[in-house]
């Protein structure tokens, strides 16, 4: 009779912890919901309080939309690199870059054709193409320096916010040449109503991202892979939803011009902007084997700018975006192979 209460209580503990983990999984999937949703309700928030506050649709456009789909980016790496797991959080953002040009327009450009303005297509994607060889040098410590280990510190973070607000500094000199404001009006709530929906959005974000960042973290133990891998795909793929769904809608709308615009614009926010304010609040560790994962962010963005060059000038037709997903599973299968 003794022996049976210990053999239950231990039956009852693996029950346990089998539901723990399925919960886990749960979590995991609904805070992606959770924080696409909290993105949607606080751009539509700020959005609206900024159009009451007579901002225009253009300036709106260039910072809270921008900033708004950056926004999961943001809050699963500042919750990853505050918990101490800095794999996830930089896998996040070269996985998210990387996914951005060659997932998204790849699969925007299948939809319809995508033409290139030619402001995008000399600075904006050689900006992106800057940023993602300024983090391979600024992470790079021990190649460089000799040091000890290599990290983003916080003074790297502040070196990329700088950059950052030099290209705030850009987006709104585009805004003073434009003539009048986009086309797509604004829906204008109420004051009580905007900041209803910002303090929602604020707490879906929070809520979604703590549940994405302990359920990668579960994950990548369970199946015995690294934080990285999980960042570098399931995450990365996750928080890119809303840049998909944006540019995706925008293709098949023919708004070409929003469609790659959102991408490029996303891929410089989360360098300068995410990775330069995860790191100022906390270093992040770099590894060298994220090395590769940065080098093919800096090929899919000369992939995307010599592209434009090949077959109709400036133009991403159907072949450069089937090009572009192959390239991407390719790289997938790379991550799964290496673990």
């Amino acid at each position: 009779m003794l022996c049976v209460f210990p053999a239950r209580a231990t039956m009852l503990f693996q029950t346990t912890q089998e539901v723990a983990a399925i919960l886990v999984y749960i979590l995991f999937v609904i805070g992606f919901v959770i924080l696409i949703k909290g993105a949607d309700a606080l751009v539509a928030g700020a959005s609206s309080l900024a159009k009451r506050l007579n901002i225009s649709n253009l300036a709106i456009g260039l910072t809270v939309v921008a900033f708004g789909t950056s926004a999961p980016e943001l809050i699963v790496n500042v919750i990853a690199s505050v918990q101490g797991n800095t794999d996830i959080a930089i896998g996040n953002i070269i996985g998210s870059n990387i996914a951005n040009i060659l997932l998204i327009l790849g699969i925007s450009s299948i939809i319809y054709p995508l033409a290139v303005k030619k402001n995008t297509v000399w600075k904006e994607i050689p900006l992106s193409l800057l940023a993602a060889l300024l983090l391979g040098i600024l992470a790079n410590d021990v190649l460089l320096d000799n040091a000890p280990y290599s990290a983003l510190t916080r003074i790297d973070g502040l070196v990329l916010i700088a950059f950052f607000i030099i290209f705030l500094y850009y987006t709104f000199g585009i805004a003073k040449v434009e003539n009048g404001d986009t086309e797509d009006d604004i829906e204008q709530a109420g004051t009580v109503k905007a900041v209803a929906l910002i303090v929602l959005g604020l707490t879906g974000l929070a809520i979604g991202g703590k549940w994405i960042v302990d359920g990668a973290v579960h994950i990548a133990s369970s199946l015995g892979v690294s934080q990285a891998f999980i960042g570098l795909s399931i995450v990365a793929i996750g928080t890119s939803l809303p840049e998909l769904a944006t540019s995706a809608v925008a293709a098949l709308k023919k708004n070409t011009d929003i469609a790659i615009g959102n991408v490029v614009g996303s891929n410089i926010f989360n360098i300068f902007w995410v990775l330069g304010l995860s790191a100022t609040i906390k270093p992040l560790r770099f590894e060298p084997a994220s090395n590769t994962d940065i080098g093919m962010v800096i090929l899919a963005s000369f992939l995307l700018f010599g592209l434009l060059f090949l077959g109709k000038r400036h133009k991403l037709e159907k072949t450069e975006g089937v090009i572009f997903v192959l390239t991407y599973i390719a790289y997938i299968v790379f991550l799964v192979v290496r673990g």
